[in-house]
This record gives structure tokens, C-alpha cells and sequence, in this order.
């Protein structure tokens, strides 16, 4: 019989002493039979997995929290602001959560007196405008029938809108919009208490919470800490003041300018254009001026255009000399500093944001050039704005320069050579 491969092959790997040589070890890379799973790679995996279900659920609970993490930042910016006349009354002997709540009660009541009073002249407005409506109706409808040669008439344009789909879809989806607006008002008042709970306990335990920050520092990091706080403290606790003091100047301005052209609610205008043009960044002197002029409309429309004017005028005034003047000490930002900070903070808290973009970027601001060290600085006219004269670079000069080289022109003396 012939001999198979097999027996060929195993005559190969025959020993000569008739014995068979154990297996070749595998080569690197290449998994045996017996191979088995390294003992870190189970461990590896466990950590991995846990990592990424700690980040997942950190991340669902930081978009849960993102409304309390604002209104706590609200809170401690607004602790900051009071935080001045906390320690000035608790220097005087006053303890500091009786200070706190004297201060909350006095922003609480000025508020309360503001809104109180904006209301009733919002209320008094629009119970004006619905007396008058059919006397406007009447003009406007004697208008038209002037102009155009028709025969309208009040009472068929009244039950024509009345009968009208747009307000029966109109009042259908107020119907249906009231619960809502309840919601978000009951939402407001539930934010505007965490805020006020949060700023008090921040102003009130305001040592207690910085030692309990210190205690897990150490001393070379508690003096930064504290000196930042401290620039905190000042720098938006001064913007607040000088805020304030304009809005102060401001109503007071716009009080005279309303109370000469006998414009009614020229109090709560005031303090309505005051607070407004201070308060709201960017767009708050538009906004300030809009209701002043729309009730000075009703009285007469040149003095909705006397107080544009006068809106105008004083934003300048104040923007270049009021405001460089009460704001050198406590925010000096240059302005398009203010107004990037303001869009910026806009871009990522909205209107919270856009509220304590100023303060927060003076804070940085005053934080750096306290550790930034600088230098004095060449001497050099284009730092000053201006680039070095060259000799004969003149527009004079170089206008002399093609004049005397122009076509037929004698050129200057020559000087004799020496003999």
C-alpha cells in the first residue's frame, strides 16, 4: 500500500529516537487554544462603562438644575450688590440677618411701590383708550368715507368684527393661553422667591460662608480667594450704586421734561425711564423712551417728538460725560468691552446674563490687573496715534520735488569743482 500524506507528514516530524517532539509555541499575536482573556481587560471595560454612565447622568442632572444654578448665581450676584450696606449697618452694632432683612424690605417695598404704580397707569391707559375707541372709530371711519367716496359706518364695522373668524379664533386661543400665562406667572413668583431666599442667606451668612470656603484651602489660596471676593464686592456693588444714581438723575431730568409739557403719569414715567435706561443693557434706552412717547402721543403728537429729542440728547450727555464721571472708580470697562461682555453674556444666560455681564467682566477685569504685570511703554509716536514724519515725505515737499523735475526745468547750481 502506498503511504498516505499523513504518514509522510508524520514521518517529517518523527524523532530519531522514535519519539515525537512536543508542539511549536504559537507565534506572537497568534491566540492558542489554551489562550485565555488578559485580567485587566474585564476591569477596563467596568471602568469604561461606569465613566460613561457617570457622565450621562451628570449631564441629565446639570439640564435639570440649570434653573436653580441660574437663579443661585442671581442670588449670590445680588448678595454681592447689597453686600456694602450689610456690613455698614452690622459695623454700626447691627446684627448682620437683621441688616439683610432691613435692606430686602427696602428693595421689596420700593418695588412693590414701582410696579403698583406702572400698573395703575397702564390701567388708567387702557381704560382710556377703550372710552375713547369709538370717538377714534368715528374719525378714521369719517376719514375714509372723505377720501375714498364711501358710506361706511360704525355699526356695520362693529358687527362685521364681531362676526369676523380672526376673533373667534382670537378668543378661542386666549381661552386656551389663560392656564399658561397663570403657570408662568406662578413660576415667576416661585423664581423671584428661590432668588430673594438664596440672596438673603448669601448676604446674611455672608463670613460664614467664606470661612467654610477657607477651611478647605490653604493660607496662600485663602488670601486670593478673599481678595477676589472682595474685588466681587466692590465692583458690583458699585455698578448697583452708580447705576442707581443715574436712574436717579435720569427720572429726575425726564420728570421736569414731562411735568412742562403736562404729559399725565410724568412720575412713573420718570422712574420708569430711569430704572429702564439703567438697568437693561444695550436696548433699555429705546425701550425707556417708547412709553413716555407713546403717552405723549395721546396729548399731542409734537410732544412725542419733543421727548425723542430730548431721549436723544440726553443719552449723549450722559453717555460722555455722566457716565465716565460716576463709573471711573467703580466699572472703568471701555464701552465696546461692555457691549461685547453684554452680548456675550446674552449668548449664554439670556437676560440674566446680559444683567451681570458688566459687573462680572469689571470683577475679572480688576482681578487681572492686580497679577498682570506691565511695562511702561516706548516712546514711540505711533503708540500715540500717529506714524513718524520722514524727512521729505511732506505732501509740500514732494509736490516741490516733480515740480522741478518736470520737462525744460533748471536743475539746481553746481557747485564748482576745486581747482
Amino acid at each position: 500500500m502506498a503511504p498516505t500524506d499523513e504518514s509522510d507528514q508524520v514521518a517529517e516530524h518523527a524523532s530519531p529516537l522514535g519519539t515525537t517532539p512536543p508542539n511549536r509555541p504559537p507565534a506572537a499575536g497568534a491566540a492558542g487554544p489554551d489562550a485565555r482573556m488578559p485580567r485587566w481587560l474585564p476591569r477596563a471595560m467596568v471602568l469604561a462603562l461606569t465613566l460613561i454612565a457617570v457622565f450621562q447622568l451628570g449631564s441629565w442632572a446639570f439640564h435639570q438644575l440649570t434653573g436653580l444654578l441660574i437663579n443661585i448665581l442671581i442670588a449670590f450676584f445680588l448678595a454681592l450688590a447689597i453686600e456694602p450696606a450689610v456690613s455698614w449697618m452690622a459695623s454700626r452694632g447691627m446684627r448682620r440677618g437683621l441688616a439683610a432683612a432691613v435692606v430686602f424690605l427696602g428693595v421689596m417695598v420700593v418695588s412693590a411701590g414701582f410696579v403698583t404704580l406702572l400698573g395703575s397707569m397702564l390701567a388708567g391707559q387702557i381704560i382710556k383708550i377703550v372710552e375713547d375707541f369709538p370717538a377714534y372709530l368715528d374719525s378714521v371711519i369719517n376719514w375714509i368715507n372723505t377720501h375714498f367716496n364711501t358710506d361706511l359706518k360704525r355699526v356695520d364695522v362693529q358687527e362685521g368684527l364681531l362676526r369676523s373668524d380672526w376673533l373667534r379664533n382670537y378668543v378661542q386661543n386666549s381661552a386656551t393661553g389663560v392656564l399658561d400665562v397663570s403657570a408662568q406667572v406662578l413660576g415667576g413668583l416661585f423664581q423671584l422667591l428661590t432668588v430673594t431666599l438664596f440672596s438673603f442667606y448669601f448676604a446674611a451668612d455672608g463670613p460664614r460662608l467664606r470661612r467654610a470656603l477657607c477651611s478647605i484651602l490653604p493660607p496662600a489660596k485663602q488670601t486670593e480667594v478673599l481678595r477676589a471676593w472682595e474685588i466681587a464686592v466692590n465692583k458690583t456693588g458699585g455698578y448697583i450704586y452708580s447705576r442707581g444714581l443715574m436712574a436717579l438723575i435720569s427720572g429726575v431730568a425726564h420728570y421736569i421734561l414731562l411735568q412742562v409739557l403736562e404729559v399725565p403719569y410724568a412720575p412713573v414715567l420718570a422712574v420708569w425711564v430711569g430704572l429702564v435706561s439703567q438697568f437693561i443693557p444695550t436696548i433699555g434706552t429705546y425701550l425707556a423712551g417708547a412709553l413716555p412717547m407713546l403717552i405723549a402721543f395721546t396729548v399731542d403728537p409734537w410732544y412725542a417728538l419733543w421727548v425723542l429729542i430730548f431721549v436723544v440728547v440726553y443719552q449723549q450727555f450722559e453717555n460722555y460725560v455722566l457716565q465716565p464721571k460716576l463709573t471711573a472708580k467703580t466699572v472703568d470697562i471701555h464701552p465696546a468691552v461692555a457691549f461685547g461682555s453684554v452680548i456675550a453674556g446674552t449668548a449664554l444666560l439670556g437676560a440674566v446674563g446680559a444683567l451681570i455681564a458688566i459687573p462680572a467682566v469689571a470683577t475679572l477685569q480688576a482681578f487681572l490687573g492686580a497679577y498682570v504685570k506691565r511695562y511702561d511703554v516706548t516712546d514711540d509716536p505711533r503708540v500715540h496715534g500717529h506714524r513718524r514724519r520722514v524727512a521729505g515725505s511732506g505732501l509740500v515737499t514732494r509736490a516741490r520735488a516733480l515740480w522741478a523735475r518736470r520737462p525744460g526745468a533748471e536743475g539746481p547750481p553746481s557747485t564748482p569743482p576745486d581747482a
